[in-house]
């Protein structure tokens, strides 16, 4: 069921109400009344279902959910800085101060899920307006962009061989074991064995005994794979349980170290490898994002996660639509870099590559030099969003986690931009109180 309406309170003798308390110069407080909280609950009314128990406010889990990754916290960490902050309290649209936990933590994970991709693209979209209002964007800004892709890394340790089997053959064990099947051999304490004699040969450089050790391991994983799929063979009910960790195995079987599309995680087989060329990192294990960014303020227009590992080239398209879709406005100039070449975009005219020199005016190189602007904003999003370690599950988690890194971005500009403004104001409030004071002592009517 949906959340109820939020009725106006008729007061209380006996608490003080926030507004009363808050400096309403404060930079959430500005940016609470700015955002169009009423439309989040037009638009989100889809998810719910006519009956059931009444959901948490809107406001509220919005409000969560922006703070959440504006300040890089955790679902557990947000709920508990909730309860201390009453700004925090106040953008989330309480009015009185509140000394018990808004809500469980898990609600949030289930609310992500409720909305889905779908419904936190409007969450990046009413930042982008807020940022239209507050003047930390101009509208002239949304018809120039940059376009790039980086990754997203994925919450998963180092993939190794090693690890892959040992993991696969005690999932297969354990849920073996939960289903009541009895297998012939288990292999687990022999198997951890060889696993960790694997890494004690390939610290010691001896690659033959760890390549005889890592097929021992395989070995092991066979039998317990061939044992269980004998036994689940006959039975309809279990063959479906055990089908989708039956499959894992047999891929991580089969592949080899030039196979394409490998497994690189049990519990997130989404990830892939992603070379991007650097120094420090050769090799990323995650998911693509397109990022689309003002080419004057680094406002975040689009981001959009990518299946698989395609051309850069081959999703410019795609991110333009989401430009156009979250912002009406379509881009006049788009540039990008080297990557891009060949691109998919049918406006090729307007696609202004790196290093381009023909049909560049003064101004279009001047914005072409400043295309790189958007790599700084994509390591400002992985050091201070929550982009550099995705912890959500599947592909849906890795499409919701890059819409809100990018809404967390853009409202941590917009709240720069009203503090700065207030320090300006402050300091023109302040220099012409010190002007008049001056012009007093220096006209005083009774020393003339």
């Amino acid at each position: 069921m949906g959340p109820k309406p939020t009725m106006p309170s008729s007061g209380d003798l006996y608490r003080s109400r926030l507004d009363q308390i808050l400096d309403q110069r404060h930079e959430l407080c500005r940016l609470a009344g700015l955002i169009d909280w009423d439309g989040f609950d037009q638009a989100f009314g889809r998810f719910y279902r006519p009956l059931g128990r009444p959901a948490k406010p809107t406001r509220l889990m919005v409000g969560l959910s922006y703070l959440q990754h504006t300040f890089n916290l955790s679902d557990e960490a947000v709920v508990q800085r909730w309860i201390e902050n009453p700004y925090w309290q106040w953008f989330c649209g309480c009015e009185y101060f509140q000394h018990e936990l808004p809500c469980d933590p898990s609600s949030l994970t289930r609310w992500r899920k409720r909305l889905g991709p779908d419904g936190l693209e409007w969450l990046l979209a009413a930042t982008i307006q807020a940022g239209l209002d507050t003047g930390a964007v101009q509208p002239s800004s949304l018809e120039r962009i940059s376009v790039d892709t980086t990754v997203q890394p994925k919450a998963i340790t180092h993939p190794t061989d090693a690890k892959l089997y040992l993991k696969a053959l005690l999932a297969l064990v354990r849920q073996a074991k939960r289903h009541g099947l009895k297998l012939r051999q288990t292999h687990t304490r022999l198997a951890k064995r060889a696993s960790v004699q694997v890494g004690r040969y390939a610290h010691a450089r001896q690659m033959r005994r760890m390549r005889r050790e890592l097929k021992r391991l395989k070995t092991y994983l066979g039998r317990v794979y061939r044992d269980v799929a004998r036994k689940v063979a006959g039975d309809a009910g279990l063959s479906r349980r055990f089908a989708p960790l039956l499959g894992l195995t047999e891929r991580l079987l089969t592949q080899e170290r030039t196979s394409k599309n490998k497994l690189y995680s049990l519990h997130a087989p989404e990830v892939v490898c992603i070379a991007k060329g650097k120094a420090h990192r050769p090799y990323e294990f995650g998911s693509k994002v397109a990022v689309a960014v003002t080419n004057r303020e680094g406002f975040v227009l689009a981001s959009k996660s990518l299946e698989g590992n395609p051309y850069d080239g081959h999703t410019l398209s795609a991110t333009m639509d989401q430009v156009v879709a979250l912002t009406g406005v379509e881009p006049s100039r788009i540039d990008v870099d080297q990557g891009y070449r060949g691109h998919d975009y049918a406006r090729k005219e307007r696609v202004f590559i790196a290093h381009q020199r023909r049909g560049l005016t003064p101004t279009i190189k001047r914005e072409l030099r400043r295309r790189s602007a958007i790599e700084p904003m994509i390591g400002h999003m992985k050091a201070d969003g929550r982009l550099g370690r995705n912890h959500l599950l599947g592909v849906a988690g890795d499409a919701m986690n890059a819409l809100l890194v990018a809404a967390g971005h853009n409202l941590r500009l917009i709240l720069n931009w009203l503090r700065h403004c207030v320090a300006w104001l402050m300091a023109v409030l302040m220099g012409s109180s010190a002007q008049s004071d001056t012009s007093r002592v220096l006209w005083d009517p009774i020393a003339a």
